[in-house]
């Protein structure tokens, strides 16, 4: 393979490096999918969920482009709600909690069953430019690996800086190691960047938690499925959860604000106003006493439980103290603590409509490198 050409490389193996990888294939063109890591392929970053207000519609219109993620979806979906359903159809917005471990799994049986698609485990680190038009990768091995076509899918991992609390490291993601060279190389070709903000809470261990103190928050009924293929419709769904801060959570958590990077100046990249923080929503919205809190299972086969709004990245003794507080997590144990991640993204305005660079022919940016979510 390292004296071949490819007709396009995709550089990232997240949710847009999948569909990008399986789209090009399928189109009968030679296809080679780069990623830091194959053992965490087609793998859900922040919530174990798809769908949701305007990114429902998303996943059904590429169901209907022929690409994965809503076959992907049902297939490994543990529960199913259609949201927004008190309003008109125009709004109702299909939202899935998926099985995260199966999630991952399925895209890659899914992938490694194209014809054309090939793959290989290492960094991106420099693009090979000629007459501003892309002509390949440089990776971390020092192979350089020609190609027509480039897709750029590096999702939080372009020099990307995770912090709790006053802690700082180098990474792409908990655990994995963050990616260097194409920002910089990127800037010596002439695109304009900046440093984006997004966050994750913290994990918590099921076992610990008293169920019986929250409020349950069962599926639909009777569940719809993404695909409209409608081959896979979900069984036996679990249960998500309700709770809520309290005054004595926002006490603990306002505290431990001077040592949030998010108040003394440590993170300098701008957030998703639809996705705060904890720290955010205290603050901006200092007349409410409580804030809901979705209790979510991270699979059919795991007790480790994502604390879906309770966004954060102060210090670790800080969220513990404070989740404490609230009714049923008396005893609670963590996994994990919740962090922020910055990460260097490229303005949207610098591509046509195609996601093609208008600096460099040939070359594409999808996913969260253009600033998205």
């Amino acid at each position: 393979m390292f004296d071949r050409k490819y007709d396009i490389i995709v550089v990232g193996g997240g949710h847009s490096g999948c569909e990008a990888a399986a789209a090009g294939a399928n189109l009968g063109k030679k296809t080679l999918l780069i990623t830091m890591n194959m053992q965490t392929i087609g793998q859900m970053s922040c919530n174990p969920a798809m769908g949701g207000i305007a990114k429902g519609q998303i996943i059904r219109e590429i169901d209907a482009l022929g690409g994965y993620s809503a076959e992907i979806t049902d297939k490994t979906m543990i529960q199913f709600k259609m949201l927004n359903k008190s309003k008109g159809p125009a709004m109702w917005s299909p939202r899935a909690q998926s099985d995260r471990m199966h999630f991952a799994q399925e895209w890659r049986i899914k992938l490694e069953s194209i014809e054309n698609l090939d793959f290989w485990q290492d960094m991106v680190t420099d693009l090979i430019i000629k007459n501003k038009k892309i002509d390949g990768v440089v990776t971390a091995l020092g192979m350089k690996i020609k190609a027509q076509c480039v897709i750029l899918t590096n999702g939080t991992f372009l020099n990307g800086q995770i912090h709790v609390g006053k802690k700082q490291f180098k990474g792409g993601r908990s655990g994995e190691a963050a990616s260097y060279g194409i920002s910089e190389s990127l800037r010596k070709a002439g695109f304009k960047t900046g440093r984006m903000k997004t966050g994750t809470p913290p994990r918590v261990d099921g076992r610990s938690i008293n169920f019986s103190l929250l409020e349950e928050d069962s599926g639909d009924p009777n569940p719809k499925t993404f695909s409209f293929l409608n081959e896979h419709q979900v069984q036996n769904q679990i249960p998500c959860h309700i709770c809520y801060t309290n005054k004595k959570v926002h006490k603990i958590l306002e505290d431990g604000f001077k040592k949030s990077p998010l108040f003394n100046g440590e993170i300098t990249g701008s957030g998703p106003r639809y996705c705060p923080s904890i720290e955010d929503k205290i603050t901006r919205f200092r007349e409410k006493d409580r804030h809901q809190i979705f209790v979510e299972p991270e699979g059919r086969n795991t007790c480790e439980i994502y604390i879906n709004g309770f966004s954060t990245s102060l210090p670790e003794d800080v969220q513990y103290s404070a989740i404490k507080e609230i009714p049923g997590f008396e005893n609670a144990k963590l996994f994990r603590p919740g962090y922020a991640i910055e990460y260097d993204y490229f303005p949207p305005t610098q591509l046509h409509h195609s996601l093609e660079t208008k600096l460099i022919d040939n070359l594409f940016f999808a996913g969260q490198i253009n600033g998205t979510t």
